[in-house]
Order: C-alpha cells, then sequence, then structure tokens
C-alpha cells in the first residue's frame, strides 16, 4: 500500500524533498509573525468571497477570525517560529482535524488557488520564500486528500460484528 507522503508526492507533483525545503530556512526568522498574519487574512479574505457556493459551505461553520488564526499560527509553529498553534490547540494533527470537512481533489486545487494568489498579493513574501511556502502547500494539501480518501476506504471495508444480521447497518457503519 503507498504511503500518504507518496500519494501526497504524486498528486501534487511535488517532490517531499521540495514539499520540505521548508525545513531548511527559518521562514519565520525571514518573514515575521505579522507576514503570516497578513498571508492568513488574505487567504481568508479570499476563500470567505469565493464565487463558488459549494467551496465556501466548507467554511461556514468556521468563524473567519478563528480560521486566521489557528491558520497562521500553525504556519508560524511550522515554519520555524514558536509553538503557537500547539500551545493554543495541541498537536496540529492535520488529518483528524481535517476530518469532518470534504478533503477532495477539487477542493485542494481550490484551496491552492486562493493560496496562491494570497502569496503573490503579499509584498513581504520574497520568491524564494514563496516557491518553498507553495511547494509545501500543495505537498500538503494533497496529503490530506490522501487521508481523507484513507477514512473513505476504512469506512467502506469496515468489518460486520460477529453474528449481525443487519447486512445494511454493517456496509453504512
Amino acid at each position: 500500500m503507498q504511503s500518504l507522503q507518496a500519494k501526497a508526492s504524486e498528486w501534487s507533483g511535488v517532490d517531499a524533498a521540495d514539499a520540505f525545503s521548508i525545513d531548511a530556512t527559518n521562514l519565520f526568522q525571514k518573514l515575521g509573525l505579522q507576514t503570516f498574519i497578513n498571508l492568513s487574512t488574505n487567504f481568508y479574505n479570499r476563500v470567505y468571497d469565493d464565487e463558488d457556493e459549494w467551496f465556501r459551505s466548507i467554511f461556514a461553520n468556521s468563524k473567519k477570525e478563528d480560521a486566521i488564526q489557528n491558520q497562521y499560527e500553525f504556519f508560524v509553529q511550522r515554519m520555524g517560529g514558536p509553538p503557537l498553534y500547539s500551545q493554543r490547540r495541541g498537536h496540529p494533527a492535520l488529518i483528524a482535524r481535517h476530518r469532518p470537512f470534504p478533503v477532495t481533489h477539487q477542493a485542494a486545487e481550490r484551496w491552492l488557488h486562493h493560496m496562491q494568489q494570497a502569496l503573490d498579493s503579499t509584498p513581504d513574501i520574497d520568491a524564494d520564500s514563496k516557491i518553498k511556502m507553495m511547494n509545501f502547500f500543495r505537498h500538503t494539501a494533497f496529503f490530506l486528500v490522501a487521508g481523507d480518501e484513507l477514512k473513505k476506504n476504512q469506512i467502506q471495508q469496515t468489518p460486520c460484528k460477529a453474528g449481525s444480521s443487519n447486512h445494511q447497518t454493517c456496509k453504512n457503519f
């Protein structure tokens, strides 16, 4: 069985070495907290204004301010800064935290579209950092898609309890 990382590399077109090149540079020190806040604010303004209802609906149960804070704290922590996200929310556990949402190929591409636009319109991020960040984001988005598909496959393959006579319940468990 192919690993989630391998699927993420295949589907994203970004190999793991490029995806994790963010670890070679402390982007938090290089860019600073305010840049991550600006990026996340720019991103979520685009997401919440998306023209497609199917995409906006993914975020309907989240307050935009909370989404912005969660994202920039995660980015800061993942890109060399203090563990802001973990201090407030615990381990990031990206697949588990995204489990309630439809993390499809289409949703990942739409998310990445908005992130690319947000990166392009955030002037405090240099070109090299944008490339490194986008490689990480693209790989991570498809890592989440792979995790979502694994979850769906596990649900479909859940065996029935011994002695159960309700086949419909077993299939939908």
